[in-house]
């Protein structure tokens, strides 16, 4: 017999109401069960290890470490592409507390004091190429997650990333015509890279069973921070030791590692368990099952997406302001680190591209611990899902900022603090992975990729005008 009860639920299942109360009966789903902490209905496990679910995280962790190699890349390679002037340490005299015999930039290894870039870009310019990756970032959020939700992820990822790849290796070529050209070049990257996320939020609507969820999809997000820990090192070397003046070797590299990828996601990736040819059925019928009643059929594709109920819902508003103020801290660190580190720490490009990407490691290993701890913690009915996305996001906004405003008092004469403050900073924000980063998944399976692209599109309004704010207040480095 069946009973039922109303209960208050803080978002939005599939296409049922949102902000209302939503009718609670022992057929509710398995993410029903998860904000009413009741168990799911009995569903014979697959392992984890060596499954296909398990393979499409790794490629996506790959994949974003792919994205983000092809996004920061430039944050580096600025550094070494434009001339010194000698500009920004006759500012730096102007920092009376500073003692400006110390604070100067600190010798290359091979003798020369600085490195002489070959374009004279002043910081407004310099501020609209950075953020010209986010004009074209911010168009194919909520049209990647919509093309994944109705036709599959793998081909919309796929062939979007690869053309992100196409335009990164024409970079060296397209800024030596023109910066303008630098910056059409950075806007199809953009527009290339903003499918990934709405896209892989909407495959893993269909892969990831509600209680390993958290952990599968965070594993496969941290690849963005393995990506700044390995392409800002790295491209601090190649500015250095590469070929075509070392900075054009950068995207050379990036670029060619974005079309091999390409063709590994194209060959182990499919869209669902049911189009895999190499799943088991044990693993296939674990994931359907638990994902039962959540995941739209064929036919319901058709049916039109309810804007109105999702721009009406308090749950989607939270998500998107979080997400918005998340991504404020994170793009201000993600495009002046390298820069922050040149003109305040007076690190060479080496040392530079080392010490950027430290935070990043604090960060990959924090967006981990998040995913498994709030996974761990909704397994064994610790908390209910709603409260550890709550306190897991606050979690992440306090440590971030607080750690930030302490950066801002840091400068060369005591970097090492300021490199442990950055860190602290940037792996604070990490636990954001246990909050909102898939809070869409947990309250609109059904409509993940679109709720996903939503937020992202508002939030990448910030990635436009960071640079553009943090050109126009530190034109005088002494301010930085």
């Amino acid at each position: 017999m069946t009973r039922t009860r109303e209960k208050e639920r803080n978002g939005v299942n599939g296409i049922n109401g949102v902000n209302g109360k939503v009718p609670y009966t022992e057929e509710s789903t398995a993410a029903d069960a998860l904000y009413f902490r009741i168990s799911e209905p009995s569903v014979k496990t697959a392992p984890l290890c060596c499954s296909s679910r398990l393979m499409l995280s790794f490629m996506a962790f790959l994949g974003c470490v792919n994205l983000y190699a092809l996004r920061v890349n430039l944050s580096v390679a600025i550094v070494c592409m434009v001339a010194d002037t000698g500009d920004a340490h006759a500012n730096n005299t102007a920092a009376s507390d500073v003692d400006t015999d110390v604070c100067v930039s600190q010798p290359s290894s091979n003798g020369d004091d600085t490195m002489n870039g070959e374009f004279y870009w002043d910081k407004q310019t310099q501020g609209i190429i950075l953020g010209a990756f986010f004009w074209g970032y911010l168009w194919t959020q909520i049209a990647g997650g919509w093309l994944a939700d109705h036709y599959g992820g793998k081909y919309v990822l796929g062939f979007s990333m690869l053309a992100s790849a196409i335009a990164t290796l024409l970079m060296p070529l397209g800024t030596r015509l023109h910066w303008m050209v630098l910056v059409g070049l950075r806007v199809v990257v953009g527009l290339g890279s903003g499918v990934v996320f709405p896209t892989l939020a909407s495959m893993f609507s269909h892969w990831a069973p509600p209680l390993e969820r958290t952990k599968l999809i965070a594993f496969a997000y941290a690849g963005a921070q393995v990506g700044n820990v390995i392409t800002m090192p790295l491209s601090g070397l190649l500015c250095k030791y590469g070929f075509d003046h070392g900075w054009g070797s950068i995207f050379y590299l990036f670029g060619t590692l974005g079309v091999i990828w390409f063709i590994g996601w194209m060959w182990l990736v499919y869209d669902t368990p049911s189009l895999h040819p190499r799943i088991s059925e044990l693993e296939r019928n674990y994931i359907e099952s638990s994902l039962k009643g959540q995941i739209r059929k064929t036919t319901d594709k058709s049916k039109k997406i309810p804007w109105l109920t999702f721009l009406t819902s308090l749950p989607v508003w939270a998500i998107i302001v979080a997400h918005t103020c998340a991504d404020w801290g994170t793009y201000t660190l993600l495009t002046n680190i390298p820069t922050f580190m040149k003109e305040i720490l007076k690190l060479d490009i080496t040392k530079n591209g080392l010490f950027s990407a430290i935070p990043y490691v604090g960060y990959w290993l924090c967006t981990n611990i998040a995913g498994f701890s709030a996974d761990y913690i909704r397994k064994h009915n610790l908390l209910s899902t709603t409260a550890v996305r709550k306190s897991y996001q606050f979690f992440a906004m306090f440590v971030s900022s607080a750690f930030l405003i302490a950066t801002g008092y840091m400068d060369c004469t005591n970097s090492l603090w300021a490199v442990v403050f950055l860190t602290l900073a940037v792996s604070g924000a990490a636990f954001q992975y246990g909050g909102e980063m898939v809070n869409n998944v947990d309250i609109a399976p059904k409509y993940a990729g679109v709720l996903f692209g939503i937020a992202n599109t508002v939030s990448t309004l910030t990635g436009i005008a960071v640079p553009v704010v943090v050109g126009a207040i530190t034109w005088d480095v002494s301010f930085f």
